[in-house]
């Protein structure tokens, strides 16, 4: 059963998420809440699988919020999913670097939302095509002409590498495992492997240290390819 946590200051969009996540047979509400001191709160108290967190809340942000939750000792097993809209573009890359681990538009569907949570509880990353255009934007605006990569990355081996650089491209596991004609199992053990010596929570942060540190660079080509 996965534990989630809604948080939106509009009282009716929550207790409508929240209708609709405690009505799967596999989800159930553990709380809601109004600003980010309330979400804080609920991890506090409920430790959820995931928070559905809006962005702007008043008191404190749900940028904060995220940083707060998932900067707390035990919070390995917290997912935070952000919900956003096409005004708060400029919140998604600091939401990604505090350790969101999905964005979803507040338009999205009933089952795009459901999906959403499954999607960021089994410990991948979610990110809607309208924002990962922006996010794309935002690694290309703000990357310096020769990043430093971290020293870890040169503890991954070629195979890993070649891994981590199809995660930053989007690709699941399943579609990994058939561009390298590999077994699901071999590209799972991979990136378990490219998680521990990268100390990555999840495919996001994965993403997120591959634009940065220029292994992948905006436009799809890898930075050894350049």
């Amino acid at each position: 059963m996965i534990k989630v946590a809604v948080v939106d200051d509009q009282t009716i969009v929550r207790a409508g998420f929240a209708a609709l996540l405690g009505a799967q047979p596999d989800i159930t509400v553990v709380g809601e809440g109004g600003d980010g001191h309330d979400a804080v709160r609920l991890a506090e108290q409920h430790r959820p699988d995931v928070v559905v967190m809006d962005i702007r809340m008043p008191r404190m942000d749900g940028i904060e919020a995220t940083r707060r939750i998932l900067g707390r000792p035990g919070a390995d097993e917290v997912r935070v999913l952000v919900l956003t809209t096409f005004d708060v573009d400029e919140y998604v890359y600091e939401a990604l670097s505090v350790g969101a681990s999905g964005f979803l538009l507040k338009d999205a569907t009933a089952d795009e939302l459901v999906s959403a949570v499954r999607v960021v509880a089994r410990g991948d990353s979610l990110l809607a095509p309208q924002v990962t255009g922006r996010l794309i934007r935002e690694f290309t605006r703000q990357r310096r002409s020769r990043p430093q990569a971290p020293a870890e990355l040169a503890t991954l081996t070629a195979r890993e590498t070649e891994v981590l650089v199809l995660i930053a491209g989007g690709l699941s596991n399943g579609e990994i495992a058939r561009r390298l004609v590999v077994s699901e199992h071999t590209v799972k053990t991979h990136v378990a492997r490219v998680f521990t010596k990268l100390g990555l929570r999840d495919r996001a942060q994965a993403v997120m240290l591959a634009y940065e540190s220029g292994v992948v660079v905006p436009g799809g080509q890898e930075a050894a390819d350049q």
